[in-house]
C-alpha cells in the first residue's frame, strides 16, 4: 500500500475511533441524565397513582403470586400507623427523610468494628422499595439517602406513609397492610387491634421469618414492647394522625 494511502487510512481509523468514543460518552451522559430524572418523575406520578415496589415487579416478571390491595391511609387502622412509626421510625414526623443522628451513630459503630444496625427511616425504606433492590449493601444504602431526601421534598408525610404501608412486604407474596391483615387475621386493615398491629409492625424487619398470626415467644415480646412504646410515645404521630 502506498505511504499516502496508508496514512489516509490510519487517519480515517483514528477519526472513526474518536467519533466512536465521543458517541459512547454522549450516550453515557444521556443514560445518566435519564437515570437521574426517572426517580423524581416517578415520584410526582406516585403522588397520585398507587405505585408498586421493585420486589413486586420482580415477582410479576417471574410470574409469581402477588397479593396487594391498595387502600388509602384513612382505611388503615390508626393502631397499625402508630405501631409502625413507633417500631420503624420514631422521628418520622420531624426528620426530612434521613435521621442523620442515627446514621452518624451507625457509621461510628462501623468504624469501631461493631455491626451497624441499619438506621433506615420509613422514608428511606420507601425509597428502597420503590427504586432499589432488596439486599444489604453499602452501595444501596448510599443510594437510599438522596432518594429519601427527594421523596421527602416532593411528597407529604401522609403520602409517604400511605405508600410504605401499601408496598411493605408482610410475607411471601403479601404486600401492603390490607393484604397482610386479611392473610394473617382475616379482617381488613382498618379493623386491626393494637396487639395485631404490634405483631404486624414487629414482623417488618423479617417478614419471611415472622408469623404475625402465630408469633414466636421472641416475636410476642417485641410486640408487647411495641404496644408499651406506642402508649408512652407522645406526639410522634401528629403529622399523620393529628393531635
Amino acid at each position: 500500500m502506498p505511504r499516502a494511502e496508508a496514512k489516509t487510512d490510519k487517519t480515517r481509523r483514528s477519526k472513526h475511533g474518536i467519533l466512536t468514543w465521543k458517541g459512547f460518552r454522549r450516550r453515557l451522559v444521556q443514560l445518566l441524565v435519564v437515570l437521574l430524572l426517572v426517580p423524581p418523575i416517578l415520584t410526582v406520578i406516585y403522588s397520585v397513582v398507587p405505585p408498586v415496589s421493585t420486589l413486586m415487579l420482580a415477582r410479576y416478571v417471574q410470574f409469581l403470586w402477588v397479593d396487594r390491595q391498595w387502600v388509602p391511609l384513612e382505611d388503615i387502622s390508626p393502631n397499625l400507623i402508630r405501631s409502625v412509626i413507633a417500631s420503624e421510625d420514631g422521628r418520622f414526623c420531624i426528620s426530612h427523610g434521613v435521621d442523620w443522628g442515627a446514621l452518624r451513630e451507625q457509621v461510628e459503630a462501623l468504624s469501631e468494628g461493631e455491626r451497624p444496625r441499619g438506621a433506615s427511616t420509613i422514608t428511606m425504606q420507601t425509597a428502597k422499595n420503590l427504586f432499589l433492590w432488596n439486599d444489604r449493601s453499602y452501595i444501596r444504602k448510599g443510594m437510599e439517602i438522596p432518594l429519601a431526601l427527594m421523596l421527602d421534598a416532593i411528597l407529604t408525610k401522609k403520602r409517604i406513609l400511605e405508600i410504605y404501608l401499601n408496598v411493605a412486604e408482610w410475607g411471601e407474596g403479601i404486600f401492603g397492610a390490607e393484604a397482610a391483615a386479611h392473610a394473617w387475621f382475616g379482617k381488613p386493615a382498618k379493623d386491626l387491634s393494637n396487639r395485631e398491629a404490634a405483631r404486624l409492625a414487629t414482623a417488618l424487619p423479617n417478614p419471611l421469618g415472622r408469623n404475625p398470626a402465630k408469633p414466636s415467644a421472641g416475636h410476642e415480646r417485641l410486640a408487647s414492647k411495641n404496644v408499651a412504646r406506642v402508649r408512652s410515645a407522645g406526639p410522634i404521630f401528629e403529622c399523620v394522625l393529628g393531635k
